[in-house]
């Protein structure tokens, strides 16, 4: 027995030219995703479909759910372009329905194919007139009914009822490569979902500073990593040790300065490792003027460290936002353990909003950071996060 999936692919369909990179992109996530499972992957205008066994129809449901470039996805049975066929399809489509206690239905019916003989309406009528003898004590509620039934007239039929919600967006990897700056926090894990979305594949870096921040902190981190998996399809952490970085600028620095001078020696790290992965971007969880280092002075600051463009996708986002976000992906829980991350670590009391421009770089350099910066790249641990070890950590 086999399962067929009705895939809605949304905004590929919008891209004409170059829908057939979209659409190779998009069916190289599903295969990386259902690495050793047989499907069958078919493209038509406006629609896609995947066929698989009935024992992996879950995981790959799953997989459909949490893949971007996919609008929604419902099980679907197929059907030749038959209005008694249809009809039949109809009803076992609906008994799932009826046995969760649905007492009132809605028939939705699209002719692509113009060349059958009946019309939308006809095939609203005479499909909704089978269910109702099969089933009298249904009614028919177009405005509010307690579910939907949804026939499409292709180059096949299809019948299908409930239709999941995918993540939109584009597919992964079709913008390019980015590299995330993943902090143990609420923000950067949405940020990193979010971007994902987009169709930006992504590594993440986290710095650890041994001895001052936990090992704790450092598998809090690893969970984020393998969570946002989910949706990017597998993902490198690169854990870079920032200790000897952080103990210079504490000793260097004036105390004001200090969290901006680390911010910069970040986004320096990013911009070398970047270049090393052929990443196009820098994708940071900053919104403006939630803490002091994201003032746009201050931001402005920091990524004059990188010649990369930096993406904050949730700059103009409040934190109630963010929140829900997070919950939504499933990263809040792990988000709020008790393991601080080395930015809060040697933070000033009154750190500077507005920094002079000039003056900070040239601060910035007088550190003399920069074999320091090269080490704690080259000595970095670099782990490697695909689907499989998300699904497998129960996340």
């Amino acid at each position: 027995m086999h399962d067929l999936f009705l895939i809605k692919p949304g905004e590929i369909e919008l891209k004409l030219g170059n829908r057939r990179e979209f659409t190779r992109r998009l069916k190289e996530q599903i295969t990386k995703r259902l690495k050793g499972i047989p499907f069958i992957f078919e493209e038509y205008p406006g629609r896609f479909f995947l066929t698989v066994e009935e024992k992996d129809s879950e995981l790959a449901l799953f997989v459909l759910q949490h893949c971007p470039g996919i609008n929604g996805v419902a099980k679907a049975i197929r059907i030749k372009k038959d209005i008694d066929e249809i009809c039949q399809a109809t009803v076992e489509c609906a008994k799932t329905e009826i046995s969760a206690g649905s007492h009132s239905f809605k028939i939705e019916a699209r002719r692509s194919d113009k060349s059958f003989p009946l019309d939308s309406y006809k095939i609203c009528v005479v499909a909704g007139n089978s269910l109702l003898s099969e089933y009298p004590k249904l009614s028919v509620d177009v405005h509010n009914p307690d579910f939907i039934i949804r026939i499409e007239i292709r180059e096949q039929a299809y019948v299908y009822s409930r239709t999941m919600t995918g993540p939109r967006g584009l597919p992964v990897g079709s913008q390019g490569k980015g590299v995330l700056l993943l902090s143990g926090g609420i923000d950067s894990p949405v940020a990193g979902y979010m971007m994902a979305c987009r169709g930006l594949a992504l590594e993440s870096i986290y710095f650890h500073s041994y001895h001052y921040t936990s090992p704790e902190a450092q598998q809090k981190v690893e969970r984020l990593a393998a969570r946002i998996s989910i949706w990017t399809g597998g993902m490198n952490l690169w854990i870079v040790p920032f200790t000897d970085i952080q103990l210079a600028i504490a000793k260097a620095s004036y105390e004001e300065a200090k969290t901006l001078m680390l911010r910069m020696a970040m986004m320096q790290v990013a911009d070398i490792i970047a270049h090393r992965i052929n990443a196009n971007s820098v994708v940071t969880g900053e919104s403006l003027g939630q803490v002091a280092s994201q003032t746009a002075e201050n931001m402005r600051l920091s990524q004059s460290k990188t010649s990369l463009p930096v993406l904050r996708p949730l700059i103009g986002i409040d934190k109630e936002g963010i929140i829900a976000i997070a919950r939504q992906i499933g990263t809040y829980d792990i988000s709020i353990l008790p393991y601080e991350d080395c930015c809060v670590l040697f933070s000033p009391k009154h750190p500077i909003l507005k920094p002079d421009f000039g003056e900070l770089r040239s601060h910035f350099e007088s550190l003399a950071l920069g074999n320091l910066i090269e080490s704690a790249v080259d000595n970095s641990e670099r782990k490697c996060f695909d689907f499989a070890d998300a699904l497998k950590s129960g996340i």
